[in-house]
């Protein structure tokens, strides 16, 4: 395992998330990314609040 940077991609209802040079340990063999705890945490916190402000953007009533 080497300490590198890996992409992340994710589908989230309806849109998708992808970060380009995320922290990780990247394994020398295969290329398979590890992240750590404090990069899984920051990715759930920015996914979490992605699913708020997009339900806030299909619920809310169009201006005219």
């Amino acid at each position: 395992m080497t300490k590198s940077r890996a992409e992340f991609h994710a589908n989230r209802k309806g849109y998708q998330i992808s970060w380009k040079s995320v922290p990780a340990w990247v394994c020398d063999q295969c290329g398979e990314p590890f992240f750590e705890s404090r990069e899984v945490d920051l990715i759930q916190k920015a996914i979490t609040a992605l699913d708020r402000e997009t339900a806030l953007l299909t619920t809310s009533k169009a201006v005219p």
